[in-house]
């Protein structure tokens, strides 16, 4: 075979590129400290890197979720620990009004800061999340939740709930949807009155000195079972003793005779001042048993009544309007203030159960919290595990790397300088 000037010049050519290339790519590959730059090095690797770089990458934006989940989170409990405290000085206030030597001008001024804790508390309610989506209305985020005012709620309209019932969720992690916001309904308005059974109410007629001071569930699966839940309190005063009969307001019944009532005065119970009304069968009675009792301080007058009903579901704002109405309201009478302090008392067992309530949510909000916070040390480890392993299928071996790049440098200049050695070679040298 004949081999030509040209033909040495171009394999000289051609082996010195082979080494350059080879040469660069592991240069490339050190100062990237990348085995893989392109899916030609290793398709088999490249692949699998690219399966879990998706699964890290998905990893990432559960934990961009949760971090605004956790920012969702954070504002409704901040406005709920707002909401405690107002009704915790509208509890305050409510004490205060109680107090039987306070003058006209005294429950005014006690009224004046009740109507700006309304609003407040209002405004708490109505309260967005700094991009226009408001915290307590649900799915319906750009809507305004709650609308009234005091006046309107002591007219006997309740305050209107404009948002949905719906809690807006996040995906924190493949498997869990995670609830970031509460329904205003659940956290304002479905309020249980009363003790959570039953309340206890006066008649408007009344004119006696009997206020409601506190009512009690003794026995909760005594209150399910019965049959009967609706109970009228009725007083008889004969001379210096007053007596009281229980009647089943749906019959019409004596609950202590089982007759028609009202049960004959022989028959009914004494009463006496701050001693609790069981509301229960005792001696001879018939058998009824509501699990509960209540107290009602001072003496109500002949013919006065009181009521024994299931409780209702009341929002946080009647509780306080119903307060505002009872410090506005005249008193003087016996029947008034009997009246005035009742509606106190009910005020402050209201609202301790509207802020049992929101201590509720805002414990579930701790709750998520918690789960947010252990989903972090999850997917921390999860993420570890994922660069791990990218790191062995596309990171370089250092010292692997370094000894081929100086063999390949040694390749590289022998090949350099054979190529001048035996680019000199001519037959002009031997003539």
């Amino acid at each position: 075979m004949r081999v030509s000037s040209g033909m040495i010049f171009d394999a000289g050519v051609a082996g010195i590129n082979r080494n350059t290339s080879s040469l660069l790519h592991l240069q490339q590959q050190i100062s990237s400290n990348r085995r893989i730059l392109t899916p030609s090095d290793d398709p088999v690797a490249a692949a699998r890197a690219l399966e879990v770089q998706q699964a890290s990458d998905v990893v990432a934006q559960f934990s961009q979720n949760r971090d605004a989940a956790l920012y969702s989170l954070g504002l409704e409990e901040g406005q709920l620990d707002s909401a405690t405290g107002v009704l915790s000085r509208v509890r305050e206030l409510a004490i205060q009004a109680g107090g039987s030597s306070l003058t006209a001008s005294q429950r005014q001024t006690i009224s004046i800061e009740l109507r700006s804790r309304f609003n407040e508390l209002l405004g708490i309610a109505n309260a967005s999340d700094g991009s226009g989506q408001h915290i307590f209305s649900g799915f319906m985020g750009a809507t305004t939740p709650f609308s009234g005012a005091v006046d309107n709620l002591l007219a006997g309209n309740e305050i209107v709930y404009q948002g949905d019932e719906g809690q807006r969720t996040l995906q924190v992690s493949p498997g869990r949807l995670l609830e970031v916001s509460d329904s205003g309904v659940d956290v304002f308005m479905r309020i249980r009155d009363g003790n959570g059974y039953f309340t206890a109410d006066y008649a408007s007629s009344n004119t006696g000195a009997g206020a409601i001071a506190v009512t009690t569930v003794t026995d909760p699966s005594a209150w399910t079972a019965s049959a009967t839940k609706n109970v009228a309190i009725n007083f008889t005063v004969t001379g210096p003793v007053t007596t009281y009969d229980l009647v089943d307001t749906v019959t019409g019944n004596s609950l202590l005779t089982g007759g028609a009532a009202p049960a004959p005065t022989v028959n009914q119970r004494v009463f006496q001042s701050g001693q609790p009304i069981v509301l229960k069968a005792q001696g001879s009675e018939p058998v009824f048993d509501l699990g509960g009792s209540l107290v009602i301080t001072g003496v109500p007058g002949s013919g006065d009544n009181f009521s024994v009903t299931p409780s209702a579901s009341q929002s946080v704002f009647a509780t306080v309007a119903k307060l505002i109405g009872a410090l506005e309201a005249p008193v003087g009478t016996p029947g008034a203030d009997a009246k005035y302090l009742s509606e106190i008392n009910f005020a402050v067992s209201n609202l301790d159960r509207a802020s049992g309530n929101i201590l509720r949510v805002r414990a579930q909000i701790g709750s998520r919290m918690n789960e947010i916070s252990s989903l972090d040390d999850l997917n921390a480890n999860l993420q570890l595990q994922y660069q791990q392993t990218l790191s062995g299928l596309q990171d370089v071996d250092l010292a692997k790397a370094i000894s081929d790049l100086t063999r390949k440098q040694t390749d590289l200049q022998a090949a350099q300088q054979s190529f001048v050695n035996i680019s000199r070679l001519s037959l002009f040298n031997f003539l």
